[in-house]
């Protein structure tokens, strides 16, 4: 990985492409530290801390490198353009009008990233709205009125708009997907974070021998079990399914084309790391509701949510369950079959033994359920094992000790490894384009 940066360093056209992306994320860090007028910002933070445990809150917070809590400029972070590229690809599928603007090529693809843009600004307005009613709520808005609730909602609506923007600049002059390069640069950015919380849990006043050593050894626990993790993630990432595949001869002139034998790649992790995302913006709407409407002690309503903390086990398998139902449901709205044995046959492609047509498509469908369960396991095991060790730990300090968004960690460990193998093969890429023998070597 490190060889490939080197190499790609030592090209210029790359190497205006990579300062170009870094250049994009300092200036969106730049932005999740700009304060936004009229809100207290000590206030919103001592409220997110004792408020927002295991709530879409906490998760958002992760995903915006901790803007989020801060109700900084960029507090909203990639939420809005990623809820709506999701919106659209589900309405390509449901309504006509759409699926054959994707259909269309260079053109269709235009108007539809116009279309995204437009719906990217109507969720960021609603979600600055809701934004600005909790921030109103934990009373981090002194002397709440008309004029400074539109001065925070166009604030924090400006900033999902310019994120977009600084997205789509990475995708169209510098390396790998801007979306993924912003949430990367967010999970980086918290580390120093994780760091002084292990520090403070250490050398907390009144803490025994006993309890610091049993803190060091949590720690590295977790850290070893990362390590592991990391390892695991990248074995998986890589891993895929090679159905083979033979092109017919084809003379064309005086020229012969085809007989190659080659393969159709199937990736065992396809859907990346949506099904765990759909999966906990579910599980933490009811932890969510809970912070808006506080349940009283003893009730039906206290119990409910407690079975949606992220130390419950109710919680973990749950989340089990939805992973793997998820994983399955966004494989069939974004891979089709039939459509792949279609253009095989079209360019007199076939797999040995198996005829073109529906018994192809139907072997394809096959070995997809096959690999996609083994991928929703790896994604759930990815998952849950954080959130089983947050568990664990909190079992045996009775609360004592705090792990704050270790329970998130899968989530955050997939999209850090995912973009970073995704930018390096991206740069193999171009340097393989540019035929620079030796660089790969």
């Amino acid at each position: 990985m490190l060889k490939t940066f080197v190499n790609a360093w030592k090209l210029p056209d790359l190497r205006k492409k990579i300062l170009f992306t870094l250049l994009i994320i300092v200036i969106y860090r730049v932005g999740c530290a700009l304060p936004v007028p009229f809100i207290e910002g000590d206030l919103i933070r001592e409220w997110f801390g004792n408020e927002t445990e295991g709530t879409m809150f906490q998760y958002m917070d992760i995903l915006s490198g901790e803007a989020f809590s801060q109700a900084t400029l960029f507090a909203l972070s990639v939420s809005p353009y990623i809820t709506s590229s999701i919106v659209i690809q589900l309405l390509t599928i449901a309504i006509p009008a759409l699926e054959r603007l994707s259909k269309q090529g260079e053109e269709g693809k235009k108007k539809l990233t116009q279309i995204t843009r437009y719906t990217t600004v109507g969720i960021a307005l609603l979600t600055s709205y809701g934004y600005y009613v909790t921030l109103k709520n934990a009373h981090a808005i002194k002397d709440p009125s008309v004029f400074k609730a539109i001065v925070i909602i166009s604030c924090h609506c400006a900033g999902a708009a310019l994120i977009m923007w600084l997205a789509e600049k990475v995708n169209e002059k510098g390396i790998g997907n801007g979306i993924s390069m912003i949430l990367f640069a967010n999970i980086i950015a918290s580390l120093p974070t994780m760091a002084e919380d292990f520090v403070e849990n250490v050398t907390q006043e009144g803490s025994s021998v006993a309890s610091i050593v049993m803190t060091v050894l949590m720690y590295a626990l977790i850290a070893v079990i990362g390590i592991l993790i990391v390892a695991f993630v990248v074995f998986m990432t890589e891993s895929e399914r090679k159905i083979p595949v033979q092109y017919a001869k084809r003379v064309v002139g005086r020229k012969m084309y085809g007989g190659q034998s080659t393969h159709l790649p199937i990736k065992l992790n396809m859907s990346g790391v949506m099904p765990i995302i759909f999966a906990s913006s579910i599980l933490m709407l009811p932890a969510t509701l809970g912070m808006f409407f506080p349940p009283k002690e003893g009730s039906f309503w206290k119990g409910f949510i407690d079975l949606f903390s992220t130390q419950s086990v109710f919680y973990i398998v749950i989340e089990l369950i939805l992973i793997v139902a998820f994983s399955y449901f966004y494989l069939a709205i974004s891979f089709n079959p039939v459509e792949v044995a279609n253009n095989l046959k079209k360019n007199g492609g076939f797999i040995p033994g198996l005829r073109p047509g529906k018994p192809t498509s139907d072997f394809i469908a096959s070995s997809l359920k096959k690999i996609t369960l083994i991928g929703a396991f790896f994604l759930a095991i990815i998952a849950v094992l954080p959130m089983a060790v947050n568990a664990l730990t909190y079992a045996i300090s009775s609360g004592a000790i705090s792990l704050g968004s270790v329970a998130f960690g899968g989530t955050s460990m997939l999209i850090v490894v995912g973009v970073a193998l995704e930018t390096v093969r991206d740069l193999e890429s171009q340097i393989t384009m540019r035929h620079y023998k030796g660089f790969l070597g």
